[in-house]
């Protein structure tokens, strides 16, 4: 007979939530599982910064008390769930993957981590990203390590996010996307990421890359899974005045994606994309098909100029958040970070107002595509999974830099939210990831594609050897 303590770790929220309300288990003891979980794999795997288990400990506790007295919160009560270390939780430093000589202590949560608390989560600890959250990790930092293959790339920025999921040391994780840093670790992972739209939830205590970039999200391993932690962390904030008044709709309601538009640019989706994707791809559409979906042809803008103007709006965003500390602390910034700091220093007003512009304008249009569909379906990247070799050699190879952006930059640019999801696996055990674009605000119906394409898919219920 199956207990309920079995492979505890990779329980999915909403299954793990009824045995922690029935108190077939406490939230102690799934705490202590995935804190024996972290001690025996996280020597390897680096995917935390910070453990916090005494504290996790005691909310775990405090969580069994209310739960027995009938006082049971939500989905998310008594759930350990990982932090991303850019986000402050009271009491801890947010080093955002720096390793400045001087780390403060947050004084307050950010609005997302009091929002988990509200929810009843259990903060087990912050997992580790690149430096700054941009594209590299800090020199003095050991970078995470993919728990299918320590040979392959485990993504970028929320690199220890996806790893921390992924291996079963975390149910969920608080993450943030500038230009691919919840799709690519959610892809490289196996997981389910949730980039919301901008706007949809605050940015308040989170610290900043480019701050009309960034996008606070959740990576989980189903899509009910992010629903559920997006729902508990969404909506207006009177500490963040760009957090949307729009309301917040159920993410986990509703079901199927019968008579729904499935909208496909044939073009962009094969053009440059590696046959293993492609194949993915036309498996993905077969299974919305077979849901009851249409397949609908569109033509996505050309993305070319749009990807090239994020790394200049990047810039100057990075070197707007970061002028208090650079370049008075600049010989505690690694090269990569300093450089895209200088060289939005070095970028001229005409030249950003050009750009902006041009956003703007590519902002329309995709809104007038995603308006004739439920969703969109496009690739994560348009080749195999990458390996740690050729992640060396990255500034190399500028074609591969553009193959990374080519799908995930211009919904930053445009600021519509995105789900990532495992479609396939390769030959070589390595999944494949999915992407899913919605209109603006509509997270509700990506969260119900996405679980419409789990119920008929495995891959999502497919886990690292560990």
């Amino acid at each position: 007979m199956t207990k309920p303590t079995d492979v505890l770790h990779y329980r999915d929220i909403g299954a793990l939530a009824a045995l922690i309300r029935n108190r077939d288990v406490s939230s102690r003891e799934v705490t202590q599982a995935l804190l024996d979980r972290i001690a025996a794999l996280d020597g390897d795997l680096h995917a935390y910064a910070l453990v916090l288990a005494d504290a996790a400990r005691a909310q775990a506790d405090a969580a069994d008390r209310e739960i027995a007295a009938g006082g049971w919160r939500g989905p998310l009560h008594g759930v350990p769930i990982a932090v991303k270390d850019l986000f402050d939780i009271e009491g801890v430093p947010t080093r955002a993957g720096m390793r400045l000589r001087s780390q403060p202590v947050a004084t307050r949560d950010a609005t997302v981590v009091r929002r988990l608390r509200d929810a009843g989560a259990v903060l087990i600890g912050k997992p580790e990203l690149t430096e700054g959250a941009y594209s590299d990790h800090h020199p003095a930092v050991s970078p995470p390590r993919n728990p299918w293959h320590a040979d392959y790339w485990p993504g970028i920025s929320s690199s220890g996010s996806g790893v921390a999921v992924a291996a079963g040391m975390a149910y969920g994780s608080l993450a943030s996307d500038t230009g691919g840093s919840i799709r690519w670790p959610s892809a490289a992972n196996g997981l389910t990421g949730l980039k919301p739209t901008w706007g949809r939830v605050s940015r308040h205590g989170a610290a900043e890359l480019a701050a009309s970039l960034d996008h606070v999200g959740t990576m989980a391993r189903s899509a009910i899974d992010a629903g559920i932690l997006l729902g508990a962390i969404a909506g207006a904030d009177p500490d963040d005045p760009t957090a949307s008044l729009m309301p917040v709709p159920d993410d986990t309601a509703g079901a199927g994606v019968a008579g729904w538009r499935i909208g496909v640019d044939a073009a962009w989706n094969r053009d440059g994309v590696d046959a293993g994707t492609r194949a993915v791809l036309a498996d993905a559409l077969a299974t919305f098909a077979a849901l009851g979906a249409g397949i609908v042809d569109v033509r996505f803008p050309d993305v070319a100029q749009a990807v090239a103007d994020w790394v200049p709006q990047c810039a100057v965003e990075a070197a707007v958040a970061h002028r208090d500390r650079y370049p008075r602390m600049q010989a505690d910034y690694g090269a990569v970070l300093a450089a895209v700091i200088e060289a939005g220093k070095a970028l001229s007003g005409t030249d950003y107002q050009a750009i902006l512009l041009r956003r703007a304008a590519f902002r329309g249009r995709v809104d007038r595509v995603l308006s004739a569909v439920d969703v969109l379906l496009t690739p994560v990247q348009p080749f195999a999974p990458l390996t740690l070799a050729q992640i060396r050699t990255l500034g190399e190879q500028p074609d591969l830099i553009a193959g990374l952006q080519r799908y995930t930059c211009p919904f930053n640019m445009s600021g519509h939210p995105t789900l990532t999801l495992p479609g396939g696996f390769t030959d070589a055990g390595m999944p494949v990831g999915l992407q899913l674009v919605a209109p603006r605000w509509r997270e509700d119906a990506l969260v119900r594609a996405g679980a419409a394409f789990q119920a008929r898919t495995p891959w999502h219920r497919r886990h690292p050897e560990r």
